[in-house]
């Protein structure tokens, strides 16, 4: 009888040791691909410093939103002890409206994104799953809205309801949600063929259980990209209704209000325009970094992935 001996090769593991293997998930796999993405670890940054500048703007800001000081108007910045962005027309600190309407700008975001959010799942979810008369009635309520003149169509709507804060979040919501009813349809319309959706509705699974066990979570990573990308447009409506006259109530500050009300005194003072316009500008630049990191890290068969 043979003996067939086997002998380590050089270099080579012995044989009495195991090779282990660390297996990602899918969710850790993504955060090693956004690690990567400079600019997204930017854009992330950025967004988290204003997100904890809005949260915590009663602790961060110097002082509150509304306080006035008619002896201290108009100072630019550094010519004010205690005030290190200058003065408004009415000498209220400008670095402190300008946290305080970040707070403004993410609460319409979030609001407004949420309800959505939300709108965009539940209808898109109808057209794609039933069809037919379904979703030929969804779909051109989605183009009716989608043929109004966006702008024109909320400044109407915001002169019927007046100025306000959840005034002016209703009335972006309204033409918010048609975008994520396609992407949502469509993402249905893939998966409700799909063999694990057939075989849990043969086994008697109900309509809830099919959309909030399998087919929502597996649309939600291009829902999250849908959500990134369309929170700066919100911030940018918000801004642009704020600065026409048609958003914020004084006192609440708003840094589209905030360059609007600077229009008077652009030659002289333009720190008052300048600073919330940098403000909106690199927020949204942020989020425009953060989205482009996140559809890259969410998507396996991106160039970046590990």
């Amino acid at each position: 009888m043979a003996t067939i001996e086997i002998k380590d090769s050089p270099g080579a593991l012995p044989l009495n040791k195991q090779l282990s293997y660390k297996v990602l998930t899918p969710f850790q796999l993504a955060l090693r691909r956004f690690r990567r993405n400079k600019l997204g670890m930017i854009g992330a940054v950025i967004v988290a410093i204003f997100l904890f500048c809005a949260a915590f703007a009663n602790f961060v800001a110097p002082y509150t939103y509304d306080r006035t000081n008619l002896a201290n108007v108009l100072k630019e910045p550094g010519t004010s002890p205690g005030n290190p962005l200058g003065t408004d027309d009415l000498g209220r600190d400008v670095l402190s409206r300008l946290i305080y309407g970040a707070r403004t700008s993410f609460i319409v975001a979030a609001v407004t994104t949420v309800s959505a959010t939300l709108i965009s799942i539940v209808l898109g979810f109808l057209a794609g799953w039933f069809g037919g008369w379904v979703d030929f009635f969804i779909i051109r309520i989605i183009e009716l809205v989608g043929s109004l003149p966006g702008l024109l169509f909320q400044i109407l709507l915001m002169s019927l309801l007046h100025n306000g804060l959840w005034q002016v979040t209703f009335v972006i919501a309204v033409l918010a949600w048609a975008g994520g009813v396609r992407l949502v349809r469509a993402q249905v319309l893939s998966f409700k063929e799909r063999e694990f959706v057939v075989a849990a509705q043969s086994l008697g699974a109900s309509l809830p259980a099919l959309a909030l066990r399998h087919i929502l979570p597996n649309i939600i990573n291009p829902l999250i990209v849908g959500i990134s990308f369309s929170i700066p447009s919100v911030i940018g409506a918000e801004a642009t209704l704020s600065f026409l006259g048609y958003g914020i109530n004084e006192p609440i500050p708003s840094w589209g209000k905030m360059v609007g009300a600077a229009g008077q005194y652009l030659q002289r003072y333009t720190y008052l325009m300048l600073l919330p316009s940098a403000c909106l500008a690199v927020l949204v630049l942020g989020f425009a970094f953060f989205g482009d990191a996140l559809r890259d890290a969410l998507d396996p068969s991106s160039d970046r992935a590990a």
